[in-house]
């Protein structure tokens, strides 16, 4: 599953986790029949079920999960004798005990459910969705909601094989996990039946069934049915998807080794969907504005958004349905693989993305969770839904893909590709867990993958290697130390963490990178050639941050364009901004680095510098700096974004495109510059009549920009777009989003407002809100209305999603004061699926508060000297 926007990981669980809502380890599910009616109406559904068992002890009682399910007939059969079961409801724990009188032989059995339940409308289970005046039937079934669709064996080690059949309405189409193998009249009276083709074996979690008026685009890869469905109006939209989705299946099937198994690939766009994506075997669903791009105005970003959701997806169907994990606490099996493995079909196919670049910054997000106390092991155990959901984060995702390359990087990517096909071949159809996939890549490789991988999964934090390096003749003497990094002026590491780290080298003149695994608290190393100034992760590939000497790194920054990578550059900036974050350097340190770099060709290295230029001006600058800060920033910037032009063509290369849309904020917003807030409010009028009137890649930027100086005339033309668009998701979330940049306190309190309204959609309300929480001048107004409304916004978004999501937004504060009134909010109301997430708020408060004590003087002087 992809999240759309990711919780911020997490603080390991105490020992005290109840066991309560496991299944009791008996009993075991090998195929259901299942069978169901939604009354779209109504929002209720029929449903009946004959599921297959293993009994391997004779047993009066079988437990399975079922959740906002009415039980109306059950039957257990076995050893040619039907017995009606009693069914004791157990809600607390989402489960059902069937007890018989007589009891079962050990054997085979089949149980006979019919029931009743509820499509609800928290994005949840089975569940309704609306647009254009009419009602859908869809599924979210991950991590633990199929029991809301049918009683059953709903955790990942029970897998099983499903057949799956709809009684649904004479006008409507369904698409599930199976191909569809029949469609016949009746027997309701306005009523068609379709039957699907049995899936291989899964986790029930997978399960996936959508009933509406979805219309499709269809093609192939590998003689694999591929197509991408949507309602009626968002058709046209469909073809970039498919293009994509055609190109990745293609890829999966050559590296893995392994012919995709599900029959069929339908993607399909939802217009209520409360993640980004979810990898139902053969049925993926997807967010509508993840999914769909239009031919002629989509950005760069939406296209690599489109392209690398899908990637995930897709490769999901190999990392997590062909292979699963075996419990949720090793969901990274699932997530950190797809999230690692989904750039590699966009570097075969689109080589100018430069995805390598979108891997450094993975890695650097991921760190922004690691360097808090509050951070969890890779590994972390889990029993509760609550408990579940939390570990869907940034340590699951973009923390396991970092530590993945890390060690492709050293043992290399074809032999690490051979460990990883081995690993599939061996737990096809069935479960797996973490000791597993490294003890089968060690063995192929021949590299101690699981001396390296084990410490990185089941120790929490992100270790700093500080690199002290000195020429000796014609060779290098490296002296390396480890410790954890800890994000936070003042704060001592601890002293027994450890990791093995494969630390690669990359010297001026020399291209192969150099690597020594560094397992020792201090080590040393020995490089073939003179090098003061070696640069510590070559490929910017290893999870690590490099601490040099303050020297060094504005060395290794002023000769970096000629002697790095994009990527190695990227890597260079992102790890002094953490030494500047945690005390370790001062901030003029990594403004002296960005000052060398600031003119960089690659988009992701401008966007690094106008991320920590945001950061400065909001949370470290002292008020009589602002100003002089703003200046420098127009100084420096401005030229650039005036030599690139405005708007700009769309003809120009994706990379200008996107260089110039990063200039544009950064001097227009953290420089303030009066001018180019007039030019981009020029922009936005032409472009609210003409949309083709600027590049797709520079839109948002334009409507953003010219939003900090907008007044309610503008405004109002921007709300005036949104009805028009909902056939255009990607133009209609342009000026969604936009909303949020409108600083006039009266038009923060119309956003606000709007977002709890019916004209807003339940998965909108919360990104919203949590926007305009981050805001620095819209934050205040916004935690206000929060509060003020928070009956209202956890009754409507509910406390899986929505709600976790308001709850991590509190992370932008930047006073202990602040942190003191929100930590109090939240002990008096409580949200269990986001305890972790507030607990790393809370510290990201006082981190954010501490850097502005560290950080603002010697800002000052910086900006006294140097920027002048």
């Amino acid at each position: 599953m992809r999240k759309f926007a990711f919780a911020l990981a997490a603080l390991a669980l105490s020992a005290g986790s109840a066991f309560a809502q496991r299944l009791p380890i008996t009993v075991a599910p090998t195929h259901y029949d299942l069978w169901f009616a939604p009354d779209l109406q109504n929002a209720t559904f029929r449903g009946r079920e004959t599921i297959d068992v293993t009994v391997p002890n004779p047993t009066s009682s079988i437990t399975l999960n079922a959740a906002e399910i009415q039980f109306q007939n059950v039957a257990i059969t076995s050893g040619g004798r039907t017995q009606t079961a009693r069914v004791t409801l157990d809600e607390k724990s989402e489960m059902a005990t069937l007890t018989v009188p007589r009891p079962l032989a050990a054997g085979t059995a089949s149980i006979q459910i019919t029931y009743t339940g509820i499509l609800n409308d928290k994005l949840r289970g089975f569940y309704l969705s609306k647009a254009n005046g009419r009602r859908y039937a869809v599924t979210q079934m991950e991590a633990t909601d199929a029991r809301r669709a049918f009683p059953g064996w709903d955790e990942p080690a029970y897998k099983s094989t499903f057949d799956i059949s709809l009684l649904i309405d004479s006008g409507d189409t369904a698409i599930s996990n199976g191909a569809q193998l029949s469609d016949k009249p009746g027997p309701e009276a306005g009523k068609h039946t379709l039957v699907f083709a049995r899936t291989p074996k899964m986790s029930a979690y997978l399960v996936a069934m959508l009933v509406g008026d979805f219309v499709c685009r269809s093609g192939s890869a590998d003689a694999i049915a591929v197509r991408v469905c949507s309602t009626p109006d968002k058709l046209p939209l469909t073809g970039f998807a498919l293009e994509a989705a055609q190109q990745e299946l293609k890829f999966y099937n050559e590296w893995t080794g392994i012919k995709y198994v599900f029959g069929k690939l339908d993607i399909i766009g939802i217009p209520d969907f409360a993640a980004g994506a979810m990898e139902n075997a053969g049925a993926i669903t997807f967010r509508e504005e993840e999914l769909f791009a239009d031919p002629q105005r989509a950005s760069l970003g939406t296209r690599k958004t489109v392209a690398s959701v899908l990637s995930h997806e897709i490769a999901h169907q190999w990392f997590g349905d062909l292979v699963t994990m075996k419990w949720w606490d090793d969901i990274w099996l699932n997530e950190g693989f797809a999230t690692w493995m989904a750039n590699k079909p966009l570097a075969a196919w689109h080589p100018e993305w430069q995805v390598d670049l979108d891997d450094v910054e993975e890695t650097q997000i991921a760190v922004s969770t690691d360097a808090l106390r509050a951070t969890r092991p890779i590994r972390t155990k889990v029993e509760t839904p609550d408990e579940i959901n939390e570990v869907f984060d940034g340590i699951a995702y973009q923390k396991t893909a970092s530590v993945l390359r890390t060690i492709e990087n050293y043992v290399g990517p074809e032999e690490f590709r051979k460990g990883v096909q081995s690993y599939l071949r061996k737990y096809s159809f069935t479960n797996a867990a973490g000791e597993d996939f490294w003890t089968e890549v060690a063995r192929v490789t021949g590299k101690p993958v699981d001396r390296i991988m084990k410490p990185f999964i089941e120790q929490p934090g992100a270790p700093v290697v500080k690199v002290e390096a000195k020429c000796q003749g014609n060779t290098t003497d490296v002296s390396l130390h480890q410790e954890r990094f800890v994000g936070v002026p003042g704060s001592s590491t601890s002293s027994s963490t450890l990791w093995a780290i494969p630390v690669c080298f990359k010297t001026q003149g020399r291209s192969p990178q150099q690597c020594t695994l560094l397992e020792q608290r201090d080590q040393k190393a020995s490089l073939p050639v003179c090098a003061a100034n070696a640069f510590a992760n070559a490929n910017g590939r290893g999870y690590y941050l490099s601490e040099y000497t303050p020297d060094e790194v504005r060395a290794i920054a002023r000769t970096a364009r000629g002697s790095l990578t994009a990527a190695e550059r990227l890597s260079l900036l992102g790890d002094e901004w953490w030494m500047v974050r945690a005390g370790r350097h001062d901030i003029g340190v990594y403004l002296d680095s960005a000052s060398s770099l600031a003119g960089d060709d690659a988009p992701s290295v401008v966007e690094q510098i106008a991320g920590s230029l945001a950061f400065t001006h909001h949370n470290v600058l002292q008020m009589n700096d602002v100003a002089s800060f703003e200046d420098w920033i127009r100084r420096r910037f401005a030229p650039e974004l005036m030599t690139l032009g405005l708007p700009g063509n769309a003809s120009d290369p994706d990379d200008r495109q996107a260089r110039r849309a990063t200039l544009l904020s950064l001097v227009g917003v953290t420089g303030n510059s009066a001018d180019v807030q007039r030019q981009a409010r020029d922009l936005a009028v032409k472009y609210i009549d003409d949309p083709s009137s600027v590049p797709g890649t520079l839109a948002s930027t334009v409507l953003h920009v010219a939003a900090v100086g907008g007044d309610a005339m503008l405004y109002d033309r921007y709300m005036a777009q949104l009805p028009k668009l909902t056939d255009k998701p990607e133009e209609y979330y342009r000026y969604l989003n936009a909303l949020t940049s409108f600083r006039d306190p009266a038009l923060v309190q119309r956003t606000l407002r709007f977002a709890i309204s019916p004209d807003v959609r339940t998965q909108d309300t919360s990104t919203l809100i949590a926007s305009l929480i981050g805001q620095p001048w819209a934050q205040d107004a916004a935690w206000t209305f929060v509060k003020a409304n928070w009956e209202t916004l956890t009754k409507t978004l509910g406390v899986f999603q929505g709600i976790p999501r308001i709850a991590g937004a509190v992370a932008a504060f930047c006073s202990r004061e602040k942190k003191a009134e929100v930590e109090l909010f939240f002990k008096e109301h409580p949200v269990p699926a986001a305890d972790r997430t507030l607990k790393q708020a809370f510290e990201r408060i006082d981190n954010c508060a501490a850097v502005n004590e560290r950080q603002s003087a010697p800002a000052s002087t910086w900006l006294s000297t140097a920027a002048r």
